[in-house]
């Protein structure tokens, strides 16, 4: 008897192309249709409740428009490409500084012994900051770092994309007042923005605490046994480039890091303040760049070899996220993607209030995998949400709710967030062994979500306006 070869997870190039070819199928079989749509007060496109219309004559994408999505698609996602490719360069250059080297050994000196104080630190500050002032594609320059320091510490690359993606995942679930995400389903519901605040604030701890304990127990496993590692029969992107003693941190190295902090502090201040995003970080990181070349002391032809090299690491990660993005690009040229809103929001006017907030919530995770944009996902889904939630008794509050856990925590795995292709992609994790360890994740996550969202209905979060409206005025007391 032949012995059967096991089974083999195709490779994630392989599974995001044949999710385009599935999404060109379902334009053939999902009925085509529209919602009017009316430009907002932020020139952004927003759709009417009630205009849902199927098309007259059905128009079936062809197989040459799929490979014609591809291109489209790389130009699409352009913006996330080069700021990639920008940044691995960059951090190229930086290693050869023996900068990072030098921030790895302080760091495994400090920490050594205490690895689940690091883990809950990074998943804490980074789930802050994107819940903040939406962080995301930010923490893609530090994950080389996490994934060294992690080797270091007898961990692996899986326990450092884990910190890294659950820390942005829950930063955008949780939200306080993310400003891309919170402020804007706020605005499109039409509820005072920043209210209820206080129950945002309550529920980051424990929703932090879910992340870290997953990744804690995990980290646990792979440093008891390294064989326990999801990647342990894979090679790191660091293998090779491993360093049995590291340099001390001397002036030239902190001064190096200084000017890191004051890149991500003026990146900060952009976001916040004049509305910048990638192509603005990725022109704050070539300056980075130039800076660190001087400072280091590197020769130009050196900084430049380093940063080719960089790029050519991250060449793959590139055409993921490039083909990643064609799957929502098929849904829209194929007229379909109003029409799964349209279809999965139909049944909750039939079912009772806490159950309807429940399914806004599967709703909006599903719909994640087509529209990954958190801001753009508002745009789509809060028109039709918010008058919908006064049919059904569910506060309008609670909608934006659904909306943002659906969102942010979905994040951490649909294959169609180009952030989380890019942090995968960095790190060397395949996406067949990401989605093994995070599933548990965001299930621990969505039960969790599930409970907030029955309770907030029960209790009535956001049906009181002047409460809410009293809480707005205090948040952007505190907040100014």
């Amino acid at each position: 008897m032949e012995n059967k070869k096991p089974f083999k997870v195709p490779h994630t190039l392989t599974l995001l192309f044949a999710m385009m070819i599935v999404a060109m199928f379902a334009t053939w079989i999902v009925p085509q249709g529209f919602f009017q749509t009316v430009l907002n007060e932020a020139n952004r496109e927003v759709v009417v409740p009630g205009t849902f219309t199927l098309v007259e004559e059905r128009q079936y994408l062809t197989p040459w428009q799929l490979l014609t999505a591809v291109p489209r698609a790389f130009a699409a996602a352009q913006d996330i490409i080069f700021f990639v490719f920008i940044v691995g360069g960059v951090l190229a250059i930086a290693r050869r500084t023996g900068t990072v080297d030098a921030l790895i050994g302080n760091l495994l000196e400090k920490n050594k012994e205490t690895p689940q104080k690091l883990i809950f630190m990074v998943i804490f500050m980074f789930s802050l900051a994107s819940g903040a002032i939406g962080t995301a594609g930010e923490y893609i320059p530090f994950v080389l770092i996490l994934v060294g320091l992690c080797k270091a510490m007898r961990l692996d690359a899986m326990t450092a994309v884990g910190m890294t993606v659950a820390g942005y995942g829950v930063g955008y679930g949780a939200s306080a007042f993310n400003p891309f995400t919170v402020l804007i389903a706020q605005g499109i519901a039409e509820v005072p923005p920043y209210s209820g605040l206080w129950l945002r604030l309550a529920i980051i701890v424990p929703f932090v605490l879910i992340a870290y304990h997953h990744v804690w127990k995990y980290a646990k496993k792979v440093m008891a046994d390294p064989q326990q590692s999801l990647v342990a029969d894979l090679p790191c992107p660091l293998d090779g480039k491993e360093k049995t003693e590291y340099p001390a941190l001397n002036r030239r190295h902190r001064s190096i890091l200084f000017t890191f902090l004051i890149t991500i502090g003026i990146a900060i201040y952009g976001i916040s303040q004049h509305g910048w995003y990638l192509y603005e970080l990725g022109a704050c990181f070539v300056g980075w760049g130039i800076l660190i070349t001087l400072l280091g002391r590197l020769k130009f032809d050196e900084a430049a070899d380093s940063f080719i090299e960089g790029v050519k690491d991250l060449t793959t990660t590139a055409v993921l996220i490039g083909v990643a993005r064609g799957i929502a690009l098929i849904l829209e040229d194929g007229q379909i993607l109003h029409s799964i809103v349209n279809g999965l929001a139909m049944p909750l006017s039939h079912v009772p209030a806490a159950i309807s907030a429940v399914g806004m919530l599967i709703i909006q995770t599903i719909l994640n995998l087509f529209v990954p944009s958190g801001s753009g996902q508002a745009f789509v889904t809060m028109p039709l949400m918010a008058p919908l939630s006064d049919l059904v008794g569910v506060p309008r509050q609670v909608a934006v709710l659904a909306y943002q856990f659906g969102d942010g925590f979905s994040n951490m795995i649909v294959p169609t967030n180009a952030v989380l292709m890019g942090i995968i992609g960095i790190a060397g994790v395949p996406y067949d062994r990401w989605f093994r360890f995070c599933l548990p994740l965001l299930g621990k996550l969505m039960l969790f979500a599930t409970l907030v969202l029955i309770l907030a209905v029960v209790f009535g979060y956001g049906a009181d306006h002047h409460l809410a409206e009293a809480t707005a005025q205090l948040a952007s007391q505190v907040l100014v």
